[in-house]
């Protein structure tokens, strides 16, 4: 495997200092295949709306408007949010020649507040036939269930004479949780690529002189949702590219004087001398020592992102010396290799 391009392998080191102990621990960023992953060839997206009601569903979707107080275009709006800002997203991200939010298909139309059963390869194949795309993104479900609190207070209202006094009101909190999910239908290969849940609950409260005045006073709501909803479509959309997180590593700071010169250049961040010493260690006759600076030279590999010499050394450490930490680091090795491949026909497309 070639090295990894400096890109995508970089090191920004954080070392947790100890008083006692072998080992002192690294974090470094590491990019890692996107969690979706669609064939080179999905040029054209289509994208549809499950969570409005269909005709079967207008008893169950009226009685969910009224649960939610004056929410009653909030579902509606917050998918349709949702949805455009996916597409705007995708847009950034990917190089997609095509992307449609398909409307008006009255059988992917469902407007429960679970997530429904998955459409027949049929209709899919049907949708994306019709619209000329390759791939369907569905909005499965979307729902905002709303449970209103009122209690007795006051608020302060101006009198006849301007006067600030306190009346009588009521307080209203409403507790609004906002779930949806979300798949991706490749009809290529029938399957459904990927399913997944966002759940967010939210607390609003407002005061008025009766109830309904309560609930006119909780500012911002509908904002609030639409806004959550917009982060959800450019949250799913991400899925789609590849993502950058920390890992940590253990590396030996004691055994010889080596080591310890080594500590002081890793933690002022010169890992290729460090490396310089560990490397004097390697043919050291106590194979402790040797073990460990195999071991090291392992990190250091990983770091500088050439992989195949840091299983190389990490599989000497434990098999010749039995450095027990590098059993399980070649493992841990062997599956960034796995993933770097993954990544790398990512990035091809």
């Amino acid at each position: 495997m070639k090295n990894r391009p400096i890109i995508f392998v970089y090191l920004a080191v954080a070392l947790l200092i100890t008083s006692c102990g072998a080992t002192n621990r690294l974090t470094m960023g590491v990019t890692e295949p996107a969690i979706v992953h669609l064939p080179a060839d999905v040029k054209r997206v289509g994208i549809i709306n499950r969570s409005l009601p269909s005709k079967g569903n207008t008893a169950l979707d009226k009685i969910d408007k009224v649960l939610s107080a004056e929410g009653l275009n909030l579902d509606k709006k917050g998918a349709e949010a949702a949805i455009a800002s996916l597409s705007s997203e995708l847009s950034v991200i990917k190089n997609f020649e095509d992307i449609k939010i398909i409307e008006n298909v009255e059988e992917v139309k469902k407007g429960l507040a679970v997530l429904p059963a998955t459409l027949s390869w049929d209709l899919v194949e049907r949708i994306c036939q019709e619209h000329q795309v390759d791939v369907l993104f569905s909005l499965a479900f979307y729902d905002t269930d709303t449970k209103a609190d009122y209690k007795i207070t006051t608020m302060k209202l101006p009198n006849s004479l301007g006067v600030d006094v306190d009346v009588p009101a009521q307080e209203v909190t409403l507790a609004t949780n906002v779930v949806n999910g979300w798949r991706i239908y490749d009809p290529q290969i029938k399957e459904v690529v990927d399913e997944r849940l966002f759940n967010k609950n939210m607390v609003f409260r407002g005061k008025g002189i009766n109830p309904m005045k309560a609930v006119e006073a909780v500012a911002g709501r509908n904002e609030t949702v639409q806004e959550y909803s917009k982060n959800v479509g450019i949250a799913y959309a991400k899925r789609l590219i590849p993502r950058t997180r920390r890992i940590a590593r253990d590396y030996f700071v004691r055994g010889t004087d080596n080591f310890k010169t080594a500590q002081r250049r890793a933690q002022a961040g010169d890992w290729d001398g460090a490396a310089e010493l560990w490397e004097m260690e390697l043919t050291n006759p106590d194979e402790k020592i040797a073990g460990r600076a195999h071991y090291n030279m392992a990190i250091s590999h990983e770091i500088n992102g050439d992989l195949d010499e840091a299983v190389r050394f990490a599989s000497k450490s434990y098999a010749d010396f039995r450095t027990n930490l590098a059993l399980d680091y070649v493992n841990v090795l062997n599956y960034r290799i796995r993933q770097n491949r993954v990544l790398d026909q990512q990035l091809a497309r």
